[in-house]
């Protein structure tokens, strides 16, 4: 028997269910929304009207009162080497709860397998042992219900480890059908989209975001055990500063003032250097208000850490042992392998260079040409490369190192000896106050952090931040803004200071070998769904 269900959008036909439970007109909302976005087929109806048999047998499609006490790794790891005999001395009753994940049906005894966040086990349901009516109703279930099973061991003809179901209870309803188990989500944008789906089907996503998990526990357990203290700072900013970087702009309501979601939280952790901290840690979210590629998100994860009485030099020894403990902890050695080339690194192995080296040993340009601003502006113009008239040499030569250097590096590198225009907050060199004792670390042709001993001058500092606004008005979207409360913090005196930012995203591309850095954030930007 069909029952027609009027949809409050006269427009359109009734919706048909070959059920007639009182209890169709309850699906009612849902059932709109599938035909709304045109999702609503016979697989969405066939399992609304097993929903409704289940209501009116007194099943719960949502109950609350099953007891998890054991899950399929660990009863895997437990029980994979016994044999059929070993396994009928075994008295344990087992509970578990997971997505049914598939189902074969024989009659009178169903195979199906459940997952939970530690893996799959074949169940088995028979109806002489279950009952008549626990069998009829669990008949009912589809994949991708989430199931509570109860049972003992055993081992079949083929071999597989499975456990023979005393009972198996319906858990929570799936009204929407998984995709094909051999292809999962097809569609990348789609897996990023409905990332719970993906999660379901895809073993490597599960693996990279646990992986991700790891490196982030390595990272923080690395900086704790060198002394460092993990803070949290703001996440909006009266100003946005602590970065070259255009700001997410946001409103706050009760004080009626502009906030920027925070580009960086560098200036809020060296005023804590200020207060004698000495040695600080933040891993948190970034925003920067920029294109979206393989690269960037608009939305991001660092680690910032700020140390007292060091300087950048010191750090590279940081950097190389940091990188080397996570690596060795996440992936079992310092030798990984990233898009199929071999990146080493052990401490010791990195190569350092200055910027200018750079530009000539790995771009190929001679010091006659990128100091001379004329030809490199020439040069760039060939390469389509935009630029303000106003951009002095040193952000010049920093467009030259991003055509010509960058992708070049694939050993893990430090190009230090930066110049001081592109570098508005660090220290300057001693030697050649034009350079700063700056570094930043490149992988597979991809940044990975930057670092640098802190401009810790008060005056230099507000002569930085002042030419910064003058590049804003010239129309830099990039430059950092003028901080006054960062400055009257440097006025009390900021020790002498090494600071690095590694990106958490970038890191966990190059340890779990993607390319992308949407397959390693659990939801990264996407444009709204029509």
């Amino acid at each position: 028997m069909e029952i027609l269900l009027e949809t409050q959008n006269k427009t359109r036909k009734p919706i048909k269910l070959a059920t007639k439970s009182e209890h169709a007109a309850y699906f009612m909302p849902m059932l709109e929304n599938f035909a709304d976005h045109g999702e609503l087929n016979e697989v969405v109806k066939n399992c609304v009207g097993k929903a409704c048999e289940l209501l009116d047998a007194g099943v719960p499609l949502y109950p609350n009162d099953f007891v998890r006490r054991h899950d399929a790794g660990s009863v895997h790891a437990e029980y994979e080497a016994l044999g059929e005999s070993e396994l009928e001395e075994v008295d344990t009753e087992f509970s578990l709860a997971g997505r049914m994940m598939s189902s074969r049906s024989f009659g009178k005894v169903i195979f199906f397998h459940i997952m939970d966040r530690t893996g799959r086990l074949q169940c088995y349901a028979e109806k002489s042992v279950m009952g008549d009516t626990a069998f009829s109703q669990f008949k009912k279930l589809d994949v991708g219900d989430i199931v509570g099973v109860t049972g003992k061991l055993f081992r079949t003809k083929t071999g597989e480890l499975t456990l023979r179901c005393f009972t198996a209870r319906l858990l929570s309803k799936s009204f929407r059908a998984l995709p094909d188990k051999h292809s999962g989500l097809t569609d990348v944008e789609a897996r990023y989209r409905q990332r719970y789906v993906d999660l379901v089907m895809n073993p490597r996503a599960r693996e990279i975001f646990r992986k991700r998990s790891r490196i982030v526990r390595e990272f923080r357990r690395f900086m704790e055990q060198k002394g460092f203290t993990e803070v949290e700072t703001p996440m909006m900013h009266a100003v946005a500063g602590g970065a070259t970087a255009r700001p997410f702009v946001t409103h706050h309501n009760a004080l009626d003032i502009e906030l920027y979601l925070r580009v960086a939280p560098e200036l809020y952790l060296k005023r804590l250097i200020v207060g004698g901290m000495e040695r600080v840690f933040e891993i948190n979210r970034c925003f920067r208000n920029e294109g979206i590629d393989t690269r960037h998100n608009p939305e991001f994860t660092s680690c910032e850490f700020y140390w007292a009485y060091a300087t950048y030099k010191e750090l590279m020894d940081f950097t190389e042992q940091l990188f080397a403990h996570i690596a060795y902890e996440v992936c079992g050695s310092t030798v990984i392998t990233y898009q199929g080339q071999e990146i080493d690194l052990t401490p010791g192995r990195w190569t350092r260079m200055t910027y200018h080296e750079a530009l000539e040993k790995v771009g190929g340009h001679a010091p006659e040409f990128y100091n001379d601003m004329e030809s490199v502006r020439t040069y760039l113009r060939s390469r389509g490369e935009k630029f303000l008239e106003s951009e002095g040499i040193g952000k010049l030569q920093s467009r030259l190192f991003d055509l010509d250097v960058e992708d070049k590096l694939v050993q893990p590198t430090f190009i230090y000896a930066y110049p001081e225009e592109i570098s508005p907050l660090a220290r300057r060199n001693d030697a050649d106050p034009s350079l700063t004792d700056r570094f930043e670390i490149f992988i597979c042709g991809c940044e990975y952090g930057n670092a640098f001993s802190e401009l810790n001058d008060p005056v230099d500092q507000r002569l930085r931040f002042e030419a910064q606004v003058a590049a804003k008005a010239a129309g830099d979207d990039e430059a950092c803004p003028l901080d006054n409360d960062y400055l009257r913090a440097l006025e009390y005196g900021m020790p002498p200071t090494a600071g690095e930012g590694i990106g958490i995203d970038r890191l966990t591309m190059l340890l779990t070998d993607e390319p992308a850095i949407r397959e390693v954030i659990l939801f990264p930007l996407l444009r709204p769904e029509a």
